[in-house]
């Protein structure tokens, strides 16, 4: 990364992908800080790393222009923000409800929404930043039962490709992350189990999951001046689970 010190921001700062990013760019001598809405994990976080956490629902579209307009206010600037917040819920359409349809969009695509409009306006008028969103490899390739969260999650790769056009000439590099199944306290209800773990990394190629400290240097790069030609990117980090078949083992 650029030995240019920047300031960062993470929502969703105190998850297993957000607090790793946070760590991964605080070793590279950036500042960092963020929100998350579990009061005991900022606290905890808190004490782990030296950054602002402020408390805020990330579904609620005021809070979250409120609580980056005063992280803003704090740095002086925002070169970069992170957008680690989502669910995961796996279910065929056929058995997911109304209301558990409209919590996957809500957490995933709207919370996406609502922060990228947030930043948007204070990037643009410093003529620069870098945003980083997080998709999934099921919006990649067909995955059972990952309709719900598939589409909340192909919604935030399209909004990525629209919003790097829009914002482009201001300066702004716009990207996203789609990872595989990854190994953060989110994903113990599929992995947590040694057979879980054991057909989840049956599934992928390469023959294990994605890790946080993967997902958090491919992030510290994206942000780095290093990656300042792309945007508008969706980059896939799933052990080939969406792209290729193996030849079979005997």
């Amino acid at each position: 990364m650029s030995k240019e010190q920047k300031n960062h921001i993470i929502g969703g700062i105190t998850g297993g992908m957000g607090s790793r990013i946070a760590e991964e760019l605080q070793s590279n001598g950036h500042r960092v800080a963020g929100f998350a809405r579990d009061q005991e994990k900022i606290d905890q976080l808190s004490n782990r790393l030296d950054c602002t956490i402020r408390s805020c629902e990330a579904t609620d579209a005021e809070e979250v222009t409120n609580t980056i307009g005063q992280l803003h206010e704090e740095l002086g600037s925002i070169d970069t923000y992170t957008h680690a917040i989502g669910s995961i819920f796996l279910k065929p359409a056929h058995l997911t409800s109304d209301e558990e349809w409209l919590e996957t969009i809500q957490i995933n695509l709207n919370s996406a929404f609502y922060a990228l409009r947030a930043v948007a306006k204070i990037m643009s008028k410093q003529g620069n930043g870098s945003c980083l969103f997080f998709s999934t490899a099921a919006a990649q390739t067909g995955i059972a039962s990952h309709e719900a969260i598939a589409a909340a999650k192909g919604g935030i790769e399209a909004m990525v490709r629209a919003a790097a056009a829009s914002y482009s000439a201001r300066g702004m590099r716009i990207n996203a992350i789609a990872p595989s199944i990854t190994d953060t306290p989110l994903s113990q209800g599929i992995i947590g189990s040694d057979q879980g773990l054991k057909i989840s990394k049956s599934m992928h190629p390469l023959g294990d999951v994605t890790h946080p400290e993967d997902v958090a240097s491919l992030a510290a790069w994206l942000h780095s001046d290093q990656a300042k030609f792309a945007t508008g990117q969706t980059y896939v980090l799933d052990g080939g689970i969406s792209t290729i078949v193996p030849k079979p083992r005997a």
